[in-house]
């Protein structure tokens, strides 16, 4: 058998294993690939989200990518410091929230099965008794609200503030433009609730309820700080500062779900071409997690009919092509 040294990656890979051969990663290089290849590349149909007019002034070319390893080295191009609105992103740091003050009894109140139907659809809270399918369709993430207002002194704040301090910037704030715009256009969501509430599944009143969940949508962060906030997702359920945010096994479980249902009704051609935990939001923002290695959130407004950001899911495939990995 042949031996092969150790070597030590330089400043700027991340070094894996592949049968017994080391292979370096060059991730500003590829980062820059990635980011020239997006911009010769044409999305057709896809669209910046205008039914919530405050996203509808964002730049449509906005383009920002950001990687952090768990050692934490992180590696970034584009808008990466420019904020956008993180939208149904904050639903899995919702979902942290209530797990840690629910526990299991958590998974009472929401199941954990994929969709297969519109991220806004009323039609399955009606026909499985007002249970929500999973956490990450509007109406899981109503009832997620709904269990933080129980728990919490400031609901309305609550994720804001838990975001701050997971990215280490404790001036998160909540797009007060934004809020009024979803405020103004959310009766699908207040339906939604309303819904919720005909089925005794909803403790606190609907407008409460409502407020603190467009106030969580509304969160603006860049692409940077919303790669070191999802950073513990890739490292068994420890933050950027070293504290532990969920155990490993609620950490799996919560990867776990981002794959199976992050992504909308597009979660199986998103785990088939890229392969990754990871969740979405109508701003154009994508987070996703490899496991053991690094976080990584991709910006790009114009989303395709499913509502996940186009380039953002074309950005990440080129990326895991390049370094040949998934959780697969």
């Amino acid at each position: 058998m042949t031996n092969h040294q150790t070597r030590c990656p330089a400043p700027g890979f991340l070094s894996r294993t592949r049968g017994g051969i080391d292979v370096p990663h060059d991730f500003p290089a590829i980062l820059g690939d990635v980011q020239d290849r997006l911009a010769r590349q044409d999305f057709g149909d896809a669209r910046i989200a205008d039914y919530i007019p405050a996203l509808a002034t964002v730049p449509d070319d906005r383009f920002a990518m950001t990687l952090r390893l768990v050692d934490g080295r992180e590696y970034a191009v584009g808008d990466a410091d420019i904020p956008f609105s993180i939208q149904s992103i904050s639903k899995v740091f919702a979902l942290v929230l209530a797990l840690r003050s629910c526990g299991d009894d958590l998974w009472q109140a929401v199941r954990r099965e994929p969709s297969g139907s519109a991220f806004n659809s009323l039609i399955q809270i009606e026909q499985e008794d007002g249970i929500p399918r999973n956490p990450f369709i509007n109406a899981g993430a109503i009832r997620v609200c709904d269990l933080i207002a129980s728990r919490f002194a400031n609901p309305d704040r609550s994720v804001a503030e838990f975001l701050g301090q997971l990215c280490g910037n404790r001036e998160i704030r909540i797009d007060n433009e934004v809020y009024l715009s979803e405020d103004e256009h959310g009766n699908r969501n207040r339906a939604i609730a309303y819904l919720l509430k005909s089925f005794g599944k909803l403790d606190n009143p609907v407008e409460d309820v409502v407020r603190a969940y467009f106030k969580q949508c509304s969160v603006a962060m860049t692409c940077r700080e919303m790669a070191r906030a999802a950073l513990f997702l890739a490292n068994r359920g420890t933050g950027t500062d070293g504290e532990p945010v969920l155990s490993p096994l609620e950490n799996a479980r919560i990867n776990a779900l981002m794959l199976t249902c992050g992504m909308y009704d597009g979660v199986g051609d998103f785990a088939f071409s890229v392969g990754i935990p990871a969740k979405s939001g109508v701003g154009g923002g994508i987070i996703g997690i490899i496991p053991g290695e690094f976080s990584v959130c991709v910006w790009s407004p114009k989303l395709d009919q499913r509502g996940n950001s186009a380039a953002g899911i074309t950005a990440l495939e080129m990326l895991m092509g390049a370094i040949g990995r998934s959780v697969f």
